[in-house]
């Protein structure tokens, strides 16, 4: 699995680096926002570490830009822990964000759960099925993204776990915290919001009219469900 560590703090980039290479990661590493879209856009990694606070390109920036051409799931660094803070880094693209200082246990465990849930794209795809349909939405499970009314719309990685596992799993109500659990992989303390700032995105992308859903639907006091039955084929 190929990371991609960017940081403008060197001594940080060099721990960390150190630490993900003892797990047999191969690591690349980059000092600004800019140097992460250009890597990103040749080498492809498997996961993105991204400051948010840099010179030149900040990794906010440097997020939304990545997220034009890349799928790349993103871990936001920051010494901010505000939750107005967190959720702009969600907007951006970002699909987890971690608080300095944080520990290092911490930071290989969000890796392994964020990349568990990327791998599902790498199996072989005649253990896949490849689409989930209802109406004129579509779910292409090889390549991770959505069809709408013959249109292909990219989703984030975590954008593509959530709709998948609602799908797959029609008129089923979950509730945030079932949602961060299942997507995400661990709890968040709290951070609840995480999982209404996800789905407003794919209202936005995947409704004709977001203020008036007709798939993802809320469950007012319990949680969020998809409505309909979602026809796999091949």
């Amino acid at each position: 699995m190929k990371i991609l560590v960017v940081d403008d703090e060197k001594l940080l980039v060099k721990g960390l680096k150190f630490n993900l290479e003892n797990e047999g990661y191969e690591v690349t590493v980059a000092y600004d926002g800019a140097a992460a879209v250009e890597l990103e856009r040749r080498e492809q990694f498997d996961l993105i570490l991204l400051d948010w606070m840099m010179p030149g390109m900040s990794g906010s920036d440097a997020c939304m830009k990545i997220r034009e051409f890349s799928d790349v799931p993103v871990i936001m660094l920051t010494a901010r822990s505000e939750d107005a803070d967190k959720l702009m880094g969600f907007a951006c693209g970002a699909d987890d964000y971690i608080t300095k200082p944080f520990n290092i246990l911490e930071v290989k465990a969000r890796i392994r759960a964020l990349l568990r849930r990327s791998a599902a794209a790498a199996r072989p795809a005649e253990e896949q099925r490849s689409l989930l349909t209802v109406g004129d939405l579509s779910l292409d499970t090889q390549q991770r993204v959505a069809i709408r009314d013959g249109q292909v719309i990219d989703l984030t990685a975590k954008e593509y776990d959530l709709m998948e596992l609602l799908m797959k799993n029609p008129r089923r109500v979950y509730s945030r915290e079932s949602l961060m659990d299942l997507v995400w992989g661990y709890s968040y303390a709290g951070d609840y919001r995480t999982v209404d700032v996800h789905i407003r995105r794919l209202r936005e992308k995947l409704e004709k009219t977001s203020a008036e859903p007709v798939y993802i639907m809320t469950k007012w006091g319990v949680g969020y469900y998809f409505k309909g039955e979602s026809q796999p084929t091949i």
